[in-house]
């Protein structure tokens, strides 16, 4: 056994709004993970009581059967809030690992099939506003394309002059020379989807993303017949199993699994397998931490499919100081040039996090919570 059994396992929640995974073995060896469920940390926190309780003492070299005893014996299965808590164990395994034998953990899953991960950040905010400075920094920071939210909040039927703006931000956007996708982030319902899909197609966004909340793949296969604009969505599935219908439909063109809320990286790398035995690419979602996103990283490095890796680096969710790189010693292996990163080449995933800082900010952390919509007739709308 390369290292001894697991003497314990601790969360952590730091702002802004990430939960990060520290398991460590009887010898001291230490793997991160993060498990990073957006406005529900206290929730996920609860579900490692049990993964305590069946993983201490266990060896953390036996991933896949960590994983499935996490997954199956726990009876009541999938969903956010188990899934989110088995991606943050499951990564800081595969960390414990590649640290023990020294290597990075793509090595671990077949090695590279690239050498740079084409990369995007987010420009706008909820309420997507200044976006043509906000796209000439990130030209200025390297990257080539970017990612804003296609709308602000939006009626079940809506009046059409609502959709002039999102034209005309991106509009705007690619007359930098930046290519941009938009994410209708499940606030558009299907009477106002498909007439904004329509209004963009002449503007060739790389892709719009959840243009529909995925509860409804109907709706979604309809939408994908109405519109040439790759469709993307994902990061409200959690399993193989909730991908399978939107694959035997063919109503998604790229796949964007989070690897903290879709079992990690050993259930997102059997996503990806499926997605491209039905021509699917994969896009991880990623608007979380350094661990998430190194997770990511090395999924991407060894997974053909894969097309491009969203970053966190200066979203509008990270505030009060707190940013990507806020919690890594070794920022430098996130350094973006010509749109890419180069492969992370550290042991395990990559990522140096100073666990002094976590252990201080995750002390009396407040919880993060997605703000509340109304219209103007006081019903809730999609955030």
């Amino acid at each position: 056994m390369l290292s001894s059994p697991i003497a314990r396992i601790e969360t952590f929640p730091v702002p802004p709004r990430w939960l990060f995974v520290r398991v460590e073995t009887e010898d001291g060896r230490v793997g991160w993970g993060e498990a990073s469920l957006e406005g529900h940390t206290e929730a996920v926190e609860g579900a490692f009581a049990s993964l305590r309780d069946r993983f201490i003492g266990k060896d953390p070299e036996r991933i896949e059967d960590v994983w499935q005893t996490a997954y199956r014996l726990g009876f009541y299965r999938g969903g956010p809030v188990l899934m989110s808590a088995i991606s943050g164990l499951d990564q800081a395994l595969w960390d414990l690992k590649g640290k023990a034998l020294g290597v990075p953990v793509h090595q671990l899953l077949g090695g590279r099939v690239r050498d740079f991960v084409p990369v995007y950040a987010w420009i706008g905010g909820d309420r997507p506003s200044d976006v043509v400075d906000a796209a000439r920094v990130r030209k200025a920071q390297g990257f080539n394309c970017v990612k804003m939210n296609g709308t602000e909040e939006m009626g079940w039927l809506d009046s059409p002059r609502a959709l002039d703006a999102t034209v005309s931000r991106l509009e705007a956007v690619k007359a930098e020379g930046m290519d941009a996708g938009l994410d209708f982030h499940g606030r558009v319902h299907k009477p106002m989807a498909k007439q904004l899909a329509r209004a963009l197609e002449p503007l060739r966004p790389l892709f719009i993303e959840e243009p529909l909340l995925s509860e409804h793949p109907e709706a979604i296969e309809q939408l994908s017949k109405l519109t040439t604009i790759p469709i993307a969505l994902g990061e409200r599935l959690y399993s193989r199993w909730d991908i399978k219908p939107f694959l035997q439909a063919a109503s998604v063109d790229i796949l964007q699994p989070d690897l903290s809320h879709a079992g990690g990286i050993s259930e997102v790398r059997r996503m990806a397998a499926m997605a491209e035995a039905y021509d699917v690419a994969i896009a991880p979602h990623c608007p979380l931490g350094p661990i998430a996103l190194a997770a990511c990283m090395q999924v991407a490095l060894s997974t053909p499919n894969f097309v491009i890796q969203e970053m966190s680096l200066g979203i509008h969710y990270n505030t009060g100081g707190h940013d990507l790189l806020s919690y890594m010693t070794n920022p430098e292996i996130f350094d973006v040039k010509d749109g890419m990163v180069a492969a992370l080449t550290g042991p395990g995933l990559g990522v140096e996090i100073d666990e002094e800082k976590v252990r201080r900010l995750s002390q009396d952390c407040p919880p993060w919570r997605n703000p509340v919509w109304r219209g103007p007739d006081g019903f809730v709308r999609e955030w």
